[in-house]
């Protein structure tokens, strides 16, 4: 009995290493767990592991949302280039010399008062310019009264055009002035006393005879003109004319027939005279007009384009105010200056 008992006891403490082993089939050693099936349970996580390894790096190798994206992407980049708009190359300027004008120059004919000419800029630059008063020499041209004073046409026509030369070449033009006197120069009096010392470009003695005088004129244009060929050249001859008494006039400008450029000057020049006329004598239409006149001997022989002016009558009281008075005959010039800056401008 006694050696029964004791059997039974060993038997029981040789079935078990561990208390924990009662009622667990599972412990822990080393964080790791382990059973009776641990070898199977090794296998089905190793296989785990190795498809989750494969997962990561199927995901690293293939980014979906990041290709899809880069399609999106391209296919805005291709949208835009489809709807961009081709802006042409802009064309490049030619580059335009520039040349150094002088600050001032100084020319005698001008008379010492106005000898020294302020340059204001270059807008006439490489332009040449043939200004010719009418008469000159030994013919004075029509004469008007002014009380017992006599009113010479040549010398009132000279005197505008010498003004006019003034501002043009005060803008970088060439200009030739064709009837020249040595010792008259701008005047600021009244009444111009009448000389016969004029002389034709560049030096020559003026003929009485008209036909002779008209050719010597055109002729020293039109040799000037061809050697100046290629530039933009224009002629402008200035007159007064006579009528009677009690006829007033205006301004009147004539070009030849055939001349669109002439006939283009005249209107320039017209048309800045309508306009001051408009602003400085708003009370008194102005009545002045363009013309052809192919007749007339200068507008009809000279090469380049030609306006001729008359600047009123000479026999008329109102009319001679606008020679007599020196500011007019600035304003006269002015004028011109003006229209033919826009004619430069417009061509």
């Amino acid at each position: 009995m006694h050696l029964l008992a004791l059997l039974i006891i060993c038997l029981t403490f040789s079935g078990t290493t561990s208390p924990e082993a009662v009622g667990n089939p599972f412990y822990f050693k080393s964080g790791i767990r382990h059973s009776h099936q641990s070898g199977q349970k090794k296998k089905k996580v190793a296989k785990a592991l190795r498809q989750k390894t494969r997962g990561r790096k199927t995901s690293a190798r293939k980014p979906v949302q990041a290709r899809s994206k880069s399609k999106k992407t391209r296919q805005s980049l291709s949208a835009t280039k489809r709807n961009r708009t081709i802006v042409p190359a802009k064309k490049r300027k030619p580059v335009v010399k520039k040349v150094a004008l002088p600050l001032s120059q100084r020319l005698a004919i001008m008379g010492s008062r106005y000898a020294t000419i302020p340059t204001l800029d270059g807008q006439l630059s490489g332009t040449v310019y043939y200004l010719a008063s009418g008469h000159g020499g030994p013919d004075p041209g029509a004469i008007g009264r002014y009380g017992k004073q006599l009113l010479p046409e040549d010398e009132y026509a000279y005197d505008v055009t010498l003004r006019l030369a003034r501002l043009l070449i005060q803008h970088g033009a060439t200009v030739y002035m064709i009837v020249q006197d040595r010792n008259d120069g701008i005047r600021d009096q009244a009444v111009l006393p009448i000389d016969y010392d004029e002389v034709a470009y560049p030096n020559q003695t003026i003929p009485l005879n008209q036909t002779s005088r008209l050719r010597q004129t055109t002729t020293a244009v039109n040799g000037e003109y061809a050697r100046h060929k290629g530039q933009y050249q224009r002629f402008i001859t200035i007159h007064v004319d006579s009528r009677s008494k009690g006829e007033t006039t205006d301004v009147f400008f004539y070009h030849h027939p055939q001349s669109k450029v002439g006939l283009r000057l005249a209107r320039h020049i017209h048309k800045t005279f309508l306009a001051n006329y408009r602003r400085h004598r708003p009370a008194r239409p102005y009545m002045g007009r363009v013309s052809s006149r192919g007749s007339l001997y200068v507008v009809k022989n000279s090469h380049p384009p030609t306006v001729f002016i008359e600047l009123g009558n000479i026999q008329n009281s109102l009319d001679q105010r606008r020679f007599l008075i020196p500011q007019n005959r600035q304003a006269l010039a002015n004028w011109m200056c003006q229209g033919i800056l826009t004619d430069y401008r417009t061509r």
